[in-house]
């Protein structure tokens, strides 16, 4: 991972995600948060092994790491941590922002961008309590997401907790998706202009996600 300077105070966010494979709605969430959360940088962390998608076949976190470094070359805003890759197991996001804590300065300020689908799931996730003590969540939507659901998930305490630290940010983009992409490839359809080009050339050279490969 990039050394970090502790004596700097700055705003991070933190891209948490599979990134299988990365692509343009991965970009468009993490440039809005950028710019509308007034962040300093904003640090991609593909995961090792994520614990709720044990089920799903996931391409080599090497891969992903690289597709990654490829997608976020061209931004000097962003940039990629291995840090959960060289952990190894699996990846629980209170275990990563404790670890990045210790490594900025004490009155730094972290946000986890993320899907808002994925916060609805947050209380399933390691130490729910302890993380929203360690930073604040983006929670990207689609347009007319209904955000009615989060009510429906907490519990009327739960919500008094963490709805301080949550904020939504609706993403046209996010129409796109991995498994899309992923399922495009295997039938052999054009992925042109959901990812960028390198990420594609990527991909097509080491015949990633070609069904029986």
């Amino acid at each position: 991972m990039e050394s970090l300077d502790k004596k700097e105070s700055l705003k991070f966010g933190i891209m948490g995600g599979t990134f299988n494979p990365i692509h343009y709605g991965h970009l468009v969430t993490a440039e809005e948060a950028f710019n509308q959360f007034k962040l300093d940088k904003v640090i991609f962390m593909p995961s090792a092994a994520p614990p709720h998608k044990k089920d799903e076949k996931i391409i080599s976190a090497d891969d992903r790491y690289l597709m990654t470094v490829l997608a976020v070359a061209s931004n000097k805003h962003f940039s990629v941590s291995s840090l959960e890759i060289e952990r190894g197991g699996y990846s629980y996001t209170v275990d990563t922002i404790n670890a990045l804590k210790k490594r900025l300065a004490p009155n730094s300020k972290i946000y986890f961008i993320t899907g808002a689908d994925a916060i609805l799931e947050i209380l399933t996730w390691k130490e729910p309590h302890k993380l929203i003590d360690f930073c604040d969540f983006i929670a990207a939507t689609r347009p007319g997401y209904n955000l009615g659901k989060f009510r429906e998930v907490f519990s009327y305490d739960d919500w008094q907790k963490f709805k301080s630290k949550i904020s939504f940010m609706e993403i046209p983009a996010l129409a796109i998706s991995s498994t899309a992409i992923r399922e495009r490839i295997r039938k052999g359809r054009s992925v042109r202009y959901l990812l960028p080009d390198n990420v594609i050339d990527y991909i097509s050279k080491n015949r990633l996600y070609i069904e029986g490969d």
